[in-house]
């Protein structure tokens, strides 16, 4: 077992008087996959909302490579190589590939113009290493397949040096083929050494991606387990009674 890369201890947070996230602890060590699943209303997107700066915890601590850390905004997040791969991607329709792996970041030349040619080399570097099947650089990414865009999406929070990668339902409305895209994404990025957190109610996609699984329900964590050690059906009656099953082993 190599240290935590993410800890997170004891966080709480509430809206209008209702506690969204109590008192939930979560470790994910380096070239880990965890995945966290409940229910809607669960917590579980507050929670990694809470450590991606889109949320700001009430109470409990954030601790990123053995270090306290304070993360109030996306940009602090960022700071400590955190990446949010939300569901809707927030990719720009109209512009391609390398226009969107830059968005916000362009590369420029010596004379401050946007330096289009290096960004397509970029691109076409990391997605060499990512997925080499990808080619459609010059097409505006409304044209790419589900899959695709998550190539992008992935591709920029791996060129910005991302060590903890959040995707929330990275393969949600993606079919057979393209969902394999992503596990293949997720593999790869996990023999890199990345963390990565991913959201999702498919427990049968969890048991495959995942080496750990933590289920929480009505804000609270019920257990995590190691894949190894426990049966979807456990799995899946951890998260509809919200307690560990007689039958799963200590994790």
């Amino acid at each position: 077992m190599s240290t935590p890369i993410v800890e997170l201890k004891n966080i709480s947070i509430s809206f209008g008087g209702v506690r969204a996230v109590d008192n939930v602890s979560l470790d994910v060590e380096p070239g880990q996959v965890v995945g966290l699943l409940g229910h809607n209303g669960a917590g579980k997107s507050t929670l990694i909302k809470i450590l991606s700066g889109a949320y700001q915890k009430d109470s409990g601590e954030i601790w990123i490579d053995g270090q306290k850390a304070d993360i109030r905004s996306p940009r602090d997040a960022r700071h400590h190589n955190i990446e949010t791969i939300y569901q809707t991607l927030a990719l720009a329709d109209n512009l391609d590939a390398p226009s969107n792996l830059f968005l916000g970041r362009e590369l420029t030349n010596a004379f401050g113009f946007v330096d289009d040619a290096q960004m397509e080399a970029e691109t076409r570097k990391i997605m060499a290493r990512l997925n080499p099947n990808f080619k459609k650089l010059k097409e505006p990414v409304s044209a790419l397949s589900g899959g695709q865009r998550q190539s992008v999406a992935i591709a920029r929070a791996v060129y910005f040096n991302a060590k903890i990668l959040i995707m929330d339902e990275p393969t949600a409305a993606l079919g057979v083929h393209e969902t394999k895209m992503v596990a293949d994404l997720i593999h790869e990025l996990k023999s890199q050494g990345l963390a990565i957190i991913l959201i999702s109610h498919d427990t049968r996609e969890m048991m495959e991606l995942c080496d750990v699984v933590s289920v929480m329900k009505n804000g609270q964590m019920v257990g995590t387990e190691r894949v190894e050690d426990v049966t979807e059906d456990e799995i899946l009656s951890m998260i509809i009674l919200g307690k560990k099953t007689p039958d799963a082993k200590a994790s």
